[in-house]
């Protein structure tokens, strides 16, 4: 209503508020249920009916071939669980060892791996896409999910083609009612700005895989609904609202499918969605690290560098200057070291489901490879909103505190588990001279509570070739009520080590070496804190988690005097010197 204030985030909303919001969302996803599943909404999807399959929309993402023949065999491996039903089983008709399993099943990215098997990959899909139907065809509360239905919908219109080739006409035309009904449903699941131009993308591609009026309506009604998505969820610069770079990844992946399936039917691509391609590509061009993979930032997991690479075999070719910053991200190098630090507060909000609160984490390449990165979040992870918290991120924590946490209990099963608390201001300067690179960022997390606020500035000296860092605590005007200033409040700085390298403790117990597989030497990460460690720690990629470890950096501050950590990444001499 007109001279009303906005709502306010739900980052700084009261725990009633947020409950009183849970429970209204919580009302009309269930009515939406109960219609979902109610005769005439089965009846009204079901109408027109598709008069077959036309376009065949080439998915850009690689299918792993070697997942494929262990399908074929009967086994079926999804977020570290498997279950053996057997050459031609039925993995529909048994129960699945997880939940995380099931929604793995049930989302069909295991068509992708079948048909890089070949010609035997595609009539097995075929064949477990037919019996998934007279299962859970009709009507599905899990399956139906938007979250699982999103993907499944795009993964059939990819390989429905495909799987149809060698059909009968009573196949082909199962396969095309279901995928008509499932998109329909997609469609009317958007409820919001969040999901909704990934939701529209795959319901207006499985509408451009559809001959006759079915697949036309569709597709006019999905483009619709994504022109008016696509600028709330793809900003100026090319980053995705929620901040991850997998999330910008990801959907320009999407799009490029849709755009391949447009072009097939004859129909031009709307305006807004050729802009979002344009500036997704070159957020994915700037986020784009030595190695070929993106930083692990904002609710993302690592991706395999070849998924990157399909997203940008469509570039042209010429040399291309890259911002120093984008999305909230600001991005240094030398010849040797890659730095790429996240300056901007989480996203807000419902775009806030997978943030993360960890300002000010770091990202490190070592010539070209991984060696200091960030845990990664994954849906399939096993208690995974503890890595949304400071102490999964290269950055630093006070008082064993985190900067937000997700709500939970039964306002995150209403509202998704977004971030509360985690409204702290960030501020970045980047300065540069003849020979180094400054990074002064700042956020405030920590003032309501303690007084204090987090300094983080980076030198880097392009001809030493080497990484200086200081973490300082200031104390600001207003101390924490409550608090006593005298007292030491202890903190600590986190350096996560990607699997591919390794972390050791050097004889003084100060300093750490750092060293990447294959390499001879390594990097010394030499500090002033009170106390240095080597703790586990995990690293999620593809859903699964990877052990490695962290370097721990511990000190205290005092709250009215503040303190100050230092350390430097510098190349370790080779050992034995050359002669």
């Amino acid at each position: 209503m007109a001279g009303q204030p906005p709502p306010a985030p739900a980052s700084r909303r009261l725990p009633g508020q947020v409950a009183a919001l849970a429970l209204m969302v919580g009302l009309r996803r269930q009515l939406r249920r109960e219609w979902g599943g109610s005769p005439p909404h089965r009846w009204l999807l079901a109408r027109p009916r598709p008069e077959g399959l036309t376009a065949a929309p080439a998915d850009p993402r690689p299918g792993r071939a070697e997942n494929g023949r262990r399908i074929l065999l009967g086994d079926f491996t999804f977020a570290g669980a498997t279950l053996h039903a057997g050459p031609k089983g039925d993995p529909w008709d048994r129960p699945n060892p997880s939940r995380r399993f099931a929604i793995a099943l049930h989302r069909f990215d295991w068509l992708r791996d079948l048909l890089a098997v070949g010609e035997g990959g595609a009539a097995e899909g075929l064949r477990l896409a037919l019996l998934w139907r007279r299962i859970f065809g009709r009507w599905n509360a899990f399956s139906w999910d938007p979250e699982v239905l999103e993907r499944r919908v795009f993964n059939l219109a990819c390989a429905a083609p495909t799987l149809c080739a060698g059909a009968s006409d009573a196949e082909t035309a199962l396969i095309s009612l279901d995928l008509a009904r499932q998109g329909r449903h997609l469609l009317s699941t958007i409820d919001g700005p969040v999901k909704a131009a990934e939701r529209a993308c795959a319901a207006a591609l499985a509408g451009a895989v559809l001959t006759g009026e079915a697949g036309d309506r569709l597709t006019t009604q999905a483009l619709e609904r994504l022109t008016k998505a696509l600028p709330l969820t793809v900003l100026a610069d090319g980053g995705h609202a929620s901040r991850s770079p997998q999330a910008a990844l990801s959907l320009l992946l999407d799009l490029q499918t849709l755009d391949a399936a447009l072009v097939q039917r004859g129909l031009a691509p709307p305006d807004e969605m050729m802009r979002a391609i344009d500036r997704l590509i070159g957020a994915v061009r700037f986020f784009t690290l030595a190695d070929g993979a993106l930083p692990v930032f904002q609710g993302g997991e690592a991706q395999r560098p070849n998924l990157v690479a399909a997203a940008r075999a469509s570039e042209s070719d010429g040399a291309r200057t890259l911002p120093a910053t984008r999305n909230g991200y600001h991005r240094i190098e030398s010849r040797s070291l890659q730095v790429v630090a996240d300056t901007a507060p989480p996203a807000e909000g419902a775009w806030s489901v997978t943030a993360c609160a960890q300002p000010l984490a770091l990202e490190i390449l070592i010539s070209g490879r991984r060696a200091i990165t960030n845990c990664g979040w994954s849906p399939d992870a096993v208690g995974p909103e503890a890595l949304r918290l400071g102490d999964a991120a290269s950055t630093a924590s006070l008082g064993d505190l985190s900067c937000g946490a997700p709500v939970r209990g039964l306002s995150a099963r209403a509202l998704g588990p977004r971030l509360i608390g985690a409204d702290a201001a960030v501020s970045a300067r980047r300065q540069q001279a003849d020979g180094a690179l400054w990074l002064e960022m700042s956020h405030d997390g920590w003032v309501r509570r303690f007084g204090l606020r987090h300094e983080r500035r980076l030198y880097l000296d392009l001809a030493a070739d080497e990484l200086r860092g200081e973490d300082r605590f200031t104390p600001v005007t207003d101390a924490a009520a409550g608090e006593d200033p005298r007292r030491f409040i202890p903190f600590v700085v986190r350096f996560h080590i990607h699997p591919d390298a390794r972390a050791s403790l050097a004889r003084d117990g100060k300093s750490v070496l750092i060293k990447s597989e294959g390499e001879d030497t390594g990097w010394w990460l030499r500090n002033d804190a009170m106390e240095v460690s080597i703790e586990s720690s995990v690293f999620f990629q593809d859903g699964q988690a990877r052990r490695t470890s962290q370097v721990v950096l511990r000190g205290q501050v005092r709250q009215e005097v503040g303190a100050r950590l230092r350390w430097k990444l510098t190349a370790a001499e080779p050992w034995p010197p050359p002669r």
